[in-house]
């Protein structure tokens, strides 16, 4: 056996790798708290490979000595590789891959197929349910009298709409604008994690109880799911009220909007803003 092999590790050689080991645990922390996609708050059922990475150089941390850790510690700062396309290209396969869907009886009725609209590479992204009879007939997400409201809340945050992407679970009308059924959801949802895989945002903001019980996969009522973040595969979501329900309600306008500041102050912590001058209440 080499002599380098059998000398004891001295103490502080010890000291130094345990604040390596220190360093890569605290990064780590870092990035699940800032809604870094690929590295998730809370258990997933997959763990990313990044994640992975990262536990297992954190092991060969005890054996590898200082070097490799701070390889690892290095490493553990880069972002992680995406194992899909991002962005426009991520969006427009996502489209494609939905074509002229025919997947759930919604098809037989729709005018136009609503996919998303917006910034491609948008850091604050908005969830709604369905399309309506307006959004069904232009094929454009929000863009009724509730979709007006979201314009609201969206410029009282200080952005434009097109800074922002705004999309639904669901791409077609229910007839009569009624709940989405299961079957439907269970359709359109791959569609929906694909496009959020494209855009890779910080923030998701979802519109009502069937956006936030898709995605968080939690049926807890939408009052009190609201106003709390949760995450999803990494990413802070904020699920707050629909803005259909606030024009029948609009006693809940407050507590959407402190929703919504909740969210404008997260994005600051990451050092993201838009470029207007929030307003004092949509």
């Amino acid at each position: 056996m080499p002599a380098d092999e059998s000398r004891p590790i001295g103490d502080e050689t010890r000291e130094e790798l345990r604040a390596l080991t220190g360093r890569l645990r605290a990064n780590l922390a870092l990035r699940a708290r800032s809604g870094l996609a690929g590295v998730p708050a809370g258990r997933s059922r997959r763990q990313p490979a990044a994640a992975v990475e990262a536990r297992d150089a954190v092991a060969a941390v005890a054996v590898a000595g200082p070097d490799v850790a701070t390889v690892a510690v290095f490493e553990a700062d880069q972002p992680p590789a995406p194992d899909h396309p991002i962005g426009l290209a991520g969006l427009q396969l996502a489209r494609e891959e939905l074509g002229d869907c025919q997947r759930c009886k919604l098809a037989r009725g729709r005018t136009n197929l609503v996919f998303g609209v917006g910034n491609p590479e948008a850091h604050l992204v908005f969830v709604g349910e369905a399309p309506g009879a307006d959004e069904d007939a232009q094929g454009e997400p929000f863009v009724g009298k509730a979709g007006q409201l979201l314009n609201k809340m969206i410029e009282a945050m200080g952005y434009r709409r097109e800074d922002v992407y705004i999309c639904n679970v669901v791409k077609c009308r229910p007839p009569g604008n009624r709940n989405p059924e299961p079957d439907e959801i269970e359709a359109c949802e791959p569609f929906l994690k694909k496009q959020l895989a494209a855009l890779r945002p910080r923030v998701i903001v979802t519109l009502g109880k069937f956006a936030a019980q898709c995605l968080l996969r939690d049926e807890t009522p939408i009052s009190r799911l609201r106003g709390n973040f949760r995450t999803y595969e990494g990413v802070q979501l904020m699920p707050t009220f629909h803005p259909a329900y606030l024009l029948r309600d609009p006693s809940k306008k407050k507590e959407t909007w402190e929703d919504l500041k909740s969210v404008m102050a997260t994005l600051r912590r990451m050092g993201l803003g838009p470029t207007g001058t929030p307003a004092l209440a949509p």
